[in-house]
């Protein structure tokens, strides 16, 4: 089997999980933040410093390495790890919420989904079957279902056909795996908010059998109360032997929500996205550093933090960097704040091996300011 779980332990104030996620390319602790390397790149960050902000487990995206630079290219070099020289594991998605997000000419079928790219306008299609041979050429260590992500509220009617067609890709999406042995494909969970389909969409993929399962469709504009709902209905449909994954969700008080609510794996673009627009995440809550209260500032980004921008650089001289335009800043704000993330992972781990997520989550919160 190309991944496999190991629940080692049930926090015993929460019910959040610690295990192992074993995979081909290394095994890992789990909760686990995955930091997201859209273009085969984790923005402005080199792959050494990739490793020190995560744990070695990635994401690319298959969308935009389909458009450039294209596949062939990509298994040129022997796949996304060799084109990068990325040498821990990865994830790949599948493409589906790309194409249902970035582009709003589009026509869905059965046999898959027309539509525009999202720069050049040109017709492009995209089915079950490519999505999952796009990825088994990207050759990441976990690949995804295509699935379709309709808007969170979307008609009932509407999200009832939508989980059957999901449910439909994902089947035909196994059958076309080429490379199980090597590669492990997750099931999405759909559904909105309603868990009755939600529920429905659990059973059918459990029974054609996924060595993992990811809840898709949050995140996408609901309230986090909304978000929170689902999961505390949706997680323990999920099987207690395999990993439990929710896709792009990061903000530190929705890992915290999340873990404790049984999620094994995150992934988002949050840290380095905010990290671009010149906010950090910190222990006391977003820093906008670009704002003149920090111009003569010379304590550190996070007087918790032990990572090499915190023990180096005073807040005034990264204020400095994000108004001089210097992209210097935006690399050192993005490794911060996955370094954090990689940090509070690192706490939360710890804290359900000591039966004290609860504590710990009081704890962080009433220092947090969200």
């Amino acid at each position: 089997m190309a991944v496999r779980y190991e629940h080692i332990h049930t926090c015993a104030q929460t019910g959040a999980r610690y295990g192992i996620l074993h995979t081909p390319s290394g095994s890992f602790e789990t909760p686990i933040f995955m930091p997201v390397g859209t273009q085969a790149t984790v923005k402005t960050l080199e792959n050494d410093e990739i490793h020190e902000v995560s744990d070695g487990l990635i994401l690319a995206n298959t969308y935009h390495l389909w458009l450039e630079p294209g596949v062939d290219i990509i298994a040129a070099h022997g796949g996304v790890k060799g084109f990068s020289k990325w040498d821990g594991a990865l994830l790949t998605d599948s493409g589906g919420f790309q194409v249902f997000s970035l582009s709003d000419i589009r026509k869905i079928k059965e046999d898959g989904v027309e539509f525009r790219h999202h720069k050049s306008g040109a017709k492009l299609f995209l089915s079950p079957e490519d999505a999952i041979h796009i990825q088994n050429t990207l050759g990441a260590d976990i690949i995804m279902s295509f699935d379709e992500c309709p808007p969170f509220n979307s008609d009932y009617d509407y999200m009832k056909q939508s989980v059957e067609r999901t449910i439909r890709w994902a089947k035909r999406g196994k059958d076309a795996h080429r490379h199980p042995e090597t590669q492990a494909l997750f099931g999405i969970v759909q559904g909105g908010p309603h868990i009755d389909l939600r529920r429905h969409c659990a059973e059918e993929l459990k029974a054609i059998d996924f060595p993992g399962y990811a809840i898709g469709g949050l995140s996408v504009g609901e309230t986090k109360g909304e978000m929170y709902q689902v999961l505390d209905e949706v997680v323990p449909m999920l099987p207690d032997d395999k990993p439990r994954y929710l896709m792009g969700v990061g903000t530190p008080d929705d890992l915290i929500e999340g873990v404790s609510r049984g999620i094994d794996m995150f992934d988002c673009v949050y840290p380095t996205r905010m990290a671009r627009h010149g906010t950090a995440v910190t222990s006391h809550g977003k820093v906008v550093i670009k704002n003149k209260t920090y111009a003569d500032d010379m304590g550190p980004l996070d007087d918790r933090c032990d990572c090499k921008v915190c023990t180096t650089y005073t807040r005034s001289y990264l204020r400095h960097l994000f108004k001089s335009e210097e992209y210097l800043g935006l690399r050192l704000i993005s490794y911060h704040n996955l370094y954090f993330l990689k940090n509070l992972m690192a706490e939360i781990r710890q804290a359900i091996q000591q039966d004290r997520l609860a504590d710990f989550r009081a704890e962080f919160f009433e220092r947090y300011d969200k």
